[in-house]
């Protein structure tokens, strides 16, 4: 398998990721044959599948246009992939020429792709960073140099949460970014969750354990816990195209095994 120019070293092209596997069914080109061919193989076996790339993003672009009419300028995009095709950036910026955007992926080749493409924007960042350590990245330079955590932040975590095992935590790390940003702030998150047929969940989680990002998909029940201590915007935990759909989103098709939700952090809260 030849490596291609634009790859960092040390990444093991020939393993799937879940960050170029979604930017391959977007129709991006920041991928590799590995990606490619897991992404045709999940499809061949759940048609639907690459509907579920075209909803989530539909659903990003939604979310961000929704809180930057509730006045949020800052967005944290945590596990974001490649930021390309109608990205938070592009639709924060349109709306809001003064948003700023830092997009953080444990992915190395997105994170690179990132930074060449937010070359000459000064209000967006790329970083490398782990879901699974807020910390590091609420303390990382990149953070704290565009953002400021004393004013409204938007953590947006799409289709991230369902690569973290029961055992890192996952409503805790969504705590801690709830913690540590300021009340009025936002955490948006979409998640998969059981398919109506048991056998495509099963085919999806076996062919992501092939991957370097196991599936975990959770109930809508879990899902709103892992919100908890947050006001959540109605309509509630909902299949993504039901989340406030917009007639704009041509082509994008009912996905209900992916779930969406967002909640505001209370006036009251510390």
């Amino acid at each position: 398998m030849t490596r291609p120019e634009w790859a960092p070293e040390g990444i093991d092209i020939s393993v799937p990721n879940a960050a170029r596997m979604y930017d391959y069914s977007l129709g991006g080109f920041h991928n590799f044959a590995a990606d490619r061919d897991m992404v045709e193989r999940v499809v061949a076996m759940v048609p639907n599948a690459r509907q579920v790339g075209l909803a989530n993003r539909a659903y990003l672009g939604r979310v961000v246009r929704r809180l930057v009419s509730e006045g949020v300028r800052q967005f944290l995009d945590v596990g974001s992939g490649i930021p390309a095709l109608a990205c938070v950036h592009e639709v924060a910026q349109a709306a809001a020429p003064d948003a700023r955007v830092v997009y953080v992926d444990v992915d190395a080749v997105a994170v690179a792709h990132g930074r060449a493409i937010l070359t000459g924007n000064d209000r967006a960042t790329a970083m490398v960073g782990d879901v699974r350590r807020p910390g590091d990245i609420l303390h990382h330079p990149e953070v704290t140099g565009l953002l400021e955590l004393d004013r409204p932040v938007a953590v947006l975590l799409m289709a991230v949460l369902h690569f973290v095992p029961d055992a890192d935590d996952p409503a805790g790390i969504v705590a801690r970014f709830r913690d540590a940003v300021a009340p009025g702030s936002y955490v948006a998150l979409s998640h998969g969750s059981p398919p109506p047929r048991r056998e495509d969940g099963d085919v999806m989680t076996a062919a992501y354990e092939r991957t370097s990002t196991p599936l975990r998909l959770r109930t809508a029940e879990q899902i709103g816990h892992l919100l908890d201590g947050l006001e959540l915007l109605d309509p509630g935990v909902v299949p993504v195209t039901d989340w406030h759909p917009d007639p704009r989103d041509i082509g994008v098709e009912p996905v209900p095994e992916v779930l969406a939700a967002v909640g505001r952090k209370p006036a009251e809260a510390r």
